[in-house]
């Protein structure tokens, strides 16, 4: 797989467009990135959750690899271009895409919290 099969295949995704972070592209649903391009366009990177993570890393250790530190830790899982098949990308960009939308109504169905005023 390219880079440009990864755009691709993000694009074609309903309501994706893509934008760009710290110099490299990204894919955002509703505003939220879920997906992204590396500067050097060999690796991809799915926004998972860490129990996502753990499955993928497990299936296709070749493939998937967790970003480095704290993102890591909370899913941000590297998609090594070069040893990808569309089949498998395509099931973790869908799962990423989701946990974007999750995200964004968890947020909207979140009560407003209601602070005191200091006296």
């Amino acid at each position: 797989m390219k880079a440009n099969d990864f755009r691709r295949m993000v694009l074609g995704m309903r309501d994706t467009a893509e934008g760009s972070h710290m110099n490299h592209p990204d894919f955002r649903v509703d505003g939220k990135i879920f997906a992204s391009l590396h500067h050097d366009l060999q690796w991809g990177m799915v926004a998972l959750t860490p129990e996502q993570q753990q499955e993928f890393l497990q299936e296709n250790p070749r493939m998937f690899v967790p970003e480095n530190g704290a993102w890591g830790r909370m899913g941000y899982t590297k998609v090594r271009l070069a040893s990808a098949d569309e089949d498998t990308v395509g099931r973790a960009i869908t799962l990423a895409r989701q946990n974007a939308l999750d995200k964004l109504t968890a947020r909207s169905t979140r009560k407003p919290t209601t602070r005191r005023r200091a006296r």
